[in-house]
């Protein structure tokens, strides 16, 4: 590891001045090459470990007496869940080992506790979302509306987006939109037009996973004389619930901030190279990153998803040091993130500036150009 960073700390360049152009993105890959080695032995142990966790969250909930401890045990759970969930991210990406089929098979088990279809992830998360960061029509994540798409919709929509663009509504943002609508037997429309076999036995392969999980906590309450309905809320419910809030919060979290752009053009989306500037680096304190597997530091992970996650922090920091004011950093508090929730409702992609629900600017506007 040591050896691996005095040869990218001996063969990088100068920062680059805020003014300058910004380097061709496989010039900026080549700078983070020696981080990019992935480990076999790690993965297993990062599986191992949180798989653990989860098990052992799962007994506390039966085991526990006292229901608030249940509860707090089904939220931790959850919590877990979002851990397993970053390893497989890292498989899906083939980031976790060096053989391609065993990242593979890591990722589908580390994707059943979240009912994330493996293959259904790979096609809308490495080839729609992380091939078109930002550019609105092809990238569904966080995609704004405009005023006008906004005003078109239906009372009952406009409702919906509201709550989404709440603040409080990322983890029902991500239920409906993304994993109900795309991750659980989508229609050919919502899979882009496309379906393939491995789409389908990947949901029933967490359908399954999912009856299994609910059968086991039914079969552990009969045993010990327990309420079925009170182990099913805290051993599936709860967890299920935590972790649509957790990866919600996240994902909005990485995309969204009054700095970070949208494009509704193919040609001004390539111009803005928008690997490095649409995304958010949000940091916390008491090494909150580290219990997340440093998914927070997004930047690196867009610049090149071949960093296994271990890495990640050490790949952000030499981005940072090499573009200075190119990249959001964003030091997280919820003063911080509901001001961005109220800022950012809708986008307006004649000025480029994210706008209110009436139309109005909260965000910086692109410069006129010049006639």
């Amino acid at each position: 590891m040591n050896h691996s960073s005095d040869t990218t700390a001996a063969e990088l360049p100068a920062p680059l001045s805020p003014d300058e152009p910004l380097p061709h993105r496989k010039v900026i890959r080549s700078w983070l090459i020696p981080l990019s080695e992935r480990v076999t032995w790690r993965a297993f142990w990062l599986l191992a470990l949180d798989y653990t966790l989860w098990l052992g969250l799962l007994a506390g909930v039966v085991l526990a007496d006292a229901v608030w401890l249940k509860a707090l045990c089904g939220l931790a759970t959850g919590f877990v869940i979002g851990r397993l969930f970053i390893i497989g991210h890292d498989a899906c990406h083939q980031s976790l080992t060096p053989h391609r089929r065993l990242n593979k098979w890591l990722g589908r088990i580390a994707f059943l506790p979240s009912l994330t279809a493996y293959s259904l992830w790979d096609m809308g998360h490495n080839v729609v979302h992380h091939g078109f960061t930002n550019l609105k029509g092809v990238d569904f994540v966080w995609a704004p509306l405009t005023q006008e798409e906004y005003q078109a919709l239906p009372p009952a929509r406009r409702a919906l987006e509201r709550l989404y663009r709440s603040g409080w509504g990322p983890g029902v943002y991500y239920m409906v939109e993304i994993w109900w609508k795309k991750m659980m037997f989508p229609s050919p429309a919502q899979s882009g037009g496309t379906h393939r076999s491995i789409f389908t036995k990947d949901c029933l392969l967490v359908s399954g996973f999912a009856l299994l999980w609910a059968a086991a906590i039914t079969a552990l309450a009969l045993a010990t004389g327990q309420s079925v309905a009170l182990l099913l809320l805290c051993g599936v419910v709860l967890p299920l619930v935590f972790w649509f809030h957790m990866v919600g919060f996240v994902i909005y979290g990485h995309h969204t901030h009054v700095r970070v752009k949208w494009h509704n053009e193919r040609a001004a989306w390539q111009r803005a190279q928008p690997f490095v500037s649409t995304t958010v680096h949000l940091t916390f304190p008491l090494r909150i990153g580290a219990l997340v597997h440093h998914i927070m530091e997004h930047t690196a992970h867009h610049v090149d998803m071949s960093i296994p996650l271990y890495r990640l922090k050490e790949a952000q920091k030499t981005l940072e040091h090499l573009l200075p004011e190119r990249i959001i950093v964003q030091p997280f508090s919820w003063g911080w993130y509901f001001d961005t929730a109220r800022a950012c409702k809708l986008y307006d992609f004649t000025r480029q500036c994210w706008t209110d629900f009436r139309g109005r600017a909260t965000g910086p506007m692109a410069l006129p150009s010049a006639a």
